[in-house]
């Protein structure tokens, strides 16, 4: 089992480790001293606790910021679909910057790209305005998402287990406090959603100090480059290896599938399921405190979930029951959204939990480390794509029809195939037996 969730923590790191070369040096290697440690698991907490904010804040105010806009619901849908877009364009560039400047100043410079946009997109000036801080702000967190990981594994090697459960529980714990306290928090600030936003680019900014500080504090690299900046023999022997055809999987097509699903749930979640309740006569507190439960059911199944996975040489029965969950969710929610209002968002917080299930299927479905490497950059990237739509669907929906019920319809309708192709991704296979040349 230890190997397994070894195997499943690459799927998340190895994507960056090109991007890992000037980098300060591992722990285990050149022992980094014990300030400089402190700085990092800091630096790491505080970059974890904002890279949701900017999303679940603005859900737990989009109505208060729709009137203040005057956005239509269709523009409030393009609204939603802004995160998964630029997690999937900006995200890329993130291992070919770190290459160049190194991943701590490519972090420290997101954490100021967030703390920008949050501090100018309620002021910047009309739906269009709004927009570019959001896409500043969220261009901060893409670039980091995908080089938090790569940070944990360079510096921590003898601990990425424990590091990588620290930093998931602070990206849950941002994710909920951010829906759970916005709405009393602009209350105590006046009663302003724009000042209700723009707080949070407090914590961004302290986010910036420990990175500074480290940037500065630069140390020798090591691990995959050999000093002169030669690549090691592993890293040349990882690159004489023939690169997977990994269209031709089916595998990692039903992966990607996958992916690309659980993202649009958890996107529509975030943006809709606050005002959602609102609508059914719940009130804009309680409607965020019920968005938070959502969020925060992920800090415990993150650790629960991939050691169950990684037990079973099928996982297909979990895909079945995280899907049931989010279909008896959003029955509820079409029937009763306020009666059993409580029930239905622990119901959805479960059946959101498909994420990081889908990371470890990323880490079971290769044997090789560069398996693994490709699988996770096509399974994300495609994914991200994949999810762009569903947000932005359902507020034209919810323009078009007046109400809830056939955004929900469209929601409960998606868990279907969802099931089908985790199911399919879920099957004890590689795609190196499927995609090698």
């Amino acid at each position: 089992m230890a190997s397994e969730e070894t195997r499943t923590l690459k799927s998340t790191t190895d994507i960056g480790d090109p991007a890992a070369g000037d980098s300060p040096a591992p722990t285990g290697k050149a022992p980094t001293r014990a300030w400089t440690t402190r700085l990092l698991v800091a630096g790491i907490v505080l970059s974890a606790l904002n890279l949701r904010p900017a999303i679940t804040s603005l859900g737990a105010l989009l109505e208060e910021v729709r009137d203040g806009l005057g956005m239509s619901g269709s523009v409030a849908g393009l609204l939603t679909s802004v995160p998964p877009l630029c997690f999937a364009v900006f995200g890329v560039m993130a291992p070919r910057l770190a290459r160049r400047f190194g991943p701590a100043a490519v972090v420290c410079a997101g954490m100021v790209l967030i703390t920008t946009g949050l501090l100018v997109r309620p002021y910047i000036g009309g739906t269009a305005g709004f927009l570019a801080g959001s896409a500043l702000a969220l261009m901060g967190i893409a670039v980091s998402n995908v080089l938090m990981p790569v940070i944990v594994k360079r510096w921590f090697p003898d601990r990425v287990g424990s590091m990588t459960g620290l930093y998931s529980m602070a990206l849950a714990l941002g994710t909920a406090s951010a829906a759970a306290v916005t709405v009393p928090m602009t209350d105590a600030l006046g009663g302003s959603w724009r000042s209700g936003l723009a707080v949070w680019a407090a914590l961004a900014a302290a986010a910036v100090l420990p990175w500074t500080a480290l940037v500065r504090h630069r140390e020798a690299p090591s691990g995959p480059e050999a000093p002169g900046g030669r690549p090691s023999r592993a890293r040349e022997a990882e690159q004489a290896r023939p690169v997977l055809r990994i269209t031709r999987s089916r595998t990692a097509w039903a992966l990607a599938v996958f992916f690309g699903l659980q993202a649009t749930a958890a996107y529509i979640t975030m943006g809709w399921m606050a005002q959602i309740f609102r609508d059914a006569g719940v009130s804009a507190g309680t409607a965020g405190l019920l968005l938070a439960v959502t969020m925060v059911m992920g800090v415990p199944l993150a650790f629960v979930i991939p050691r169950l996975a990684t037990r079973l040489p099928r996982q297909g029965p979990i895909v079945i029951t995280l899907g049931v969950c989010g279909l008896a969710g959003y029955t509820g929610l079409y029937l009763a959204p306020a009666g059993g209002a409580w029930a239905w968002a622990v119901l959805l917080g479960i059946a959101n939990c498909s994420f990081p299930l889908a990371l470890t299927m990323v880490g079971m479905r290769a044997r090789t480390g560069a398996g693994v490497a490709q699988l996770s950059a096509f399974a994300q990237s495609t994914g991200y794509l994949i999810s762009i739509p569903g947000p932005l669907l359902v507020g034209v929906l919810y323009q078009h029809s007046g109400g809830w019920g056939l955004p929900i319809a469209l929601m409960a309708g998606l868990m279907v195939p969802q099931m089908a192709v985790g199911v399919l991704a879920g099957r004890n296979r590689t795609v190196e037996d499927e995609a090698a040349r």
